[in-house]
């Protein structure tokens, strides 16, 4: 027989810290006092009606909801959960067993199960604690007796006296079911929640609740495995039995690992003890740094203080000197009185010599000494920096690692990182991050808490540098700091369109995605049907498509990605009164040295260029950049064909008239040119053969969740 005063532990509500009331089974099959599910769901309607979190904290001195508890409301106010929608209202409740968000579904509190199990394991616990306690009758008249009985039926209690009169022989009430004196009064039959005049007669292996046939059959547990009550009694009972009886054999192992455990515990505690000792030596030893070069500051700036008062001390007594009848001119003046020429110059000749530097000096009036010390201000910058970054380093703590290839900077920037281990050792990370300035002498890093391994910020100015670096927090140990990593932001602010699907649009040759931001050029049947008309000299009309939006003025960056395999892509920008041209253009052809209608080649590749385009395109292909050929270009043409990188960018300056074309990668400018901005300039594409262009993604507060969904 079990003690029952030994698992008190396990009759504790999560919430109150008090035994059980009317405990509630939770979806997570964690339980919970009936009143603290009301007042913790009372605290949440309170947070939505004062929009905080400091609503009912204090309201009740029965409850105690942890602060952990209270962000999570909080985190479910933010959530975008709102009253009195038109769909059907779930109830979103912090379990404070397991700390996540548990759906109550339509009916809260109402589709909880009550569990008598429990309820009546805390009676006999309450019985067991409180053995001279009797339970008197309900019925005697005062003074009441002691009950011997009590009568599950009549959720009652009863003296033998009361019991014989109120259940008497022969009548319906003498066949009610009664126990030992108790206060826990149970139903006989449970009953279903939802549906409250059924019974419930299976048990549902995937919410793994008990649920009666209407459950089955129309419910929300339709689709659901079941089985019967009797089966899942039986199961659950076995496996139980045969847990409990495992670790009652495996009692003397227990008895190891606790003896082991308070080893732990005392070694613990001497080993905190000796850590702080070291913690504090090591604090200790920085105070007598500090208060060494302190003594020596104060006493550099004594010997100094003590000169300067001397030097101005002297000039003052000089000064005073050149007073009326005091000093040097009252020595003067009694030299004047000399009547004996040979004596008086005698002794005039060096004293007209200290009246001329006493002149001298007062003309141009100097203090002996200087009364600022700035020369003597402490610079501790750098070592409060170095004293705010003191803390715990552990070897056991990997050093994060800023993921280059996931990081992006775009509309915003996103940074990601990862530990070396793929194991997630942080409680907290810290990203810092600064502008790079050749001007400023001092770095001063902007400083963000993450929880996560990835951040999006959004005020990083355009066209510059930044460094980045991460380190990890577990408690008030942390990691070094990761390598810096630095990455630059777009030219200009990022221009947002989607490709046009109705101006020119050729949906023949070109296909777009449902969300108009990937076109795709497919040399299928149209392209075999197009051949009939090709003759010697072979050339193929571009299909071309544009951005839905134009830009009149300002400075504008967008990103693309072309696929690898694109055969021929074309990118740039096109003046709104030259669009109908570039739609009906006929002579874009795949040489730029054929022409047509003469039938012989040009020779000119400039004057092809400069003539029969009436946009500022670049061509991509094969993987290759191809720079335009231009008389500032390189002559050689081999040194006009660069790698493909894996994401363009185009930067269009209207104020300027200039376009450039940049790596969006490294935001490197890879060729740049004049353009005619005098109407409403927009994006344009064009693709021929098997190809594919996907417009860059903007940055958001829950990209990488968007991502790592998919």
């Amino acid at each position: 027989k079990v003690a029952i005063k030994g698992i008190e532990r396990e009759l504790i509500c999560p919430a109150c810290k008090e035994l059980f009331t009317h405990p509630l089974i939770l979806p997570c099959q964690h339980n919970i006092c009936h009143k603290c599910v009301k007042e913790i769901l009372f605290a949440f309607e309170d947070s939505f009606a004062d929009g905080g979190s400091e609503s009912s904290n204090q309201s009740s001195p029965r409850i105690r909801i942890s602060a952990s508890s209270m962000d999570r409301i909080d985190r479910i106010n933010r959530s975008g959960r709102k009253r009195n929608s038109l769909t059907p209202r779930s109830t979103l409740f912090p379990c404070p067993s397991c700390q996540r968000d548990i759906d109550l579904g339509e009916r809260g509190i109402n589709g909880l199960f009550r569990n008598f199990t429990l309820e009546t394991i805390v009676e006999r616990y309450r019985q067991a604690a409180r053995a001279a306690i009797a339970i008197m009758c309900d019925f005697c008249k005062p003074p009441p007796q002691e009950s011997t009985k009590s009568c599950m039926d009549c959720s009652a209690s009863y003296c033998n006296e009361c019991f014989k009169i109120h259940h008497p022989w022969g009548t319906v009430k003498a066949q009610h079911e009664y126990v030992g004196p108790t206060t826990n009064f149970r139903p006989k039959i449970l009953m279903c929640p939802e549906h409250e005049m059924e019974r419930v007669n299976m048990y549902c292996e995937i919410c793994r609740r008990p649920v009666c046939h209407l459950c089955k059959l129309g419910g929300g547990h339709a689709n659901h495995r079941v089985t019967t009550m009797s089966t899942a009694y039986k199961t659950l009972k076995e496996k139980l039995s045969k847990d409990i009886e495992y670790l009652i054999s495996k009692e003397s192992q227990v008895k190891a690992h606790i003896t082991q455990l308070d080893l732990l515990l005392k070694e613990t505690e001497c080993n905190s003890e000796r850590a702080k000792q070291e913690a504090s030596q090591s604090f200790e030893k920085l105070y007598y740094v500090l208060e060494e070069k302190k003594s020596a500051a104060l006493r550099a700036i004594e010997t100094s203080k003590n000169i300067r008062l001397e030097k101005l001390q002297t000039q003052v007594e000089e000064y005073q000197g050149l007073l009326e009848n005091n000093g040097l001119v009252g020595y003067a003046q009694e030299v004047l009185k000399e009547t004996d020429p040979s004596c008086f110059v005698q002794t005039a000749k060096q004293l007209h010599v200290r009246i001329q530097k006493a002149t001298e000096s007062l003309r141009s009036f100097r203090p002996a000494a200087e009364t600022t010390f700035e020369d003597f201000v402490v610079d501790t910058a750098k070592q409060e920096d170095v004293l705010g970054d003191l803390s715990f380093h552990s070897n056991g703590l990997e050093i994060p690692e800023i993921n280059e290839e996931q990081s992006r900077m775009y509309n915003k920037a996103l940074i990601s990182w990862e530990c070396p281990g793929k194991t997630d050792s942080a409680d907290i990370y810290v990203l810092e991050y600064h502008k790079l300035n050749k001007e400023e002498e001092s770095v001063t890093w902007q400083k963000t808490e993450v929880c996560g391994k990835s951040k999006v910020l959004s005020d990083l100015d355009d066209d510059s540098s930044y460094a980045f670096r991460v380190r990890g927090y577990k408690g008030s140990i942390c990691s070094p700091w990761s390598r810096e990593v630095i990455m630059r932001t777009p030219p200009a602010p990022v221009f947002s369109f989607l490709f046009d699907d109705k101006c020119g649009y050729n949906n023949e040759h070109l296909q777009l995605n449902p969300r108009r931001t990937s076109v795709e050029s497919r040399a299928g049947f149209p392209l075999l049907l197009g051949s009939e008309r090709l003759q010697v000299g072979c050339y193929t009309t571009l299909d071309y498509i544009i951005g839905d939006t134009g830009i009149a003025k300002g400075k504008h960056f967008w990103a693309f990605n072309v696929e690898a395999y694109s055969y021929l892509v074309k990118v740039g920008v096109v003046p709104s009164n030259k669009i109908q041209k570039l739609f009906h253009n006929t002579h874009d052809v795949t040489s730029p040295r054929y022409e047509q209608d003469s039938g012989h080649d040009s020779g000119s590749e400039d004057a092809f260029f400069d003539s029969s385009q009436p946009c500022t395109l670049v061509t991509l292909g094969m993987k290759k950049f191809f720079i335009p050929a231009t008389p500032a270009a390189p002559k050689d043409p081999a040194s006009r064909i660069l790698p493909l990188p894996s994401c363009l960018g185009i930067c269009l300056d209207c104020d300027r008239g200039r376009v450039g074309f940049y790596d969006a990668g490294r935001m490197k400018c890879l060729y740049e040119c004049e353009v005619d901005c005098s109407g409403l300039m927009y994006p344009a594409f064009a693709l021929m053969g098997s190809a594919a262009v996907h417009l860059e993604e903007a940055v958001t507060a829950r990209y990488r969740e968007y991502h790592d969904d998919i």
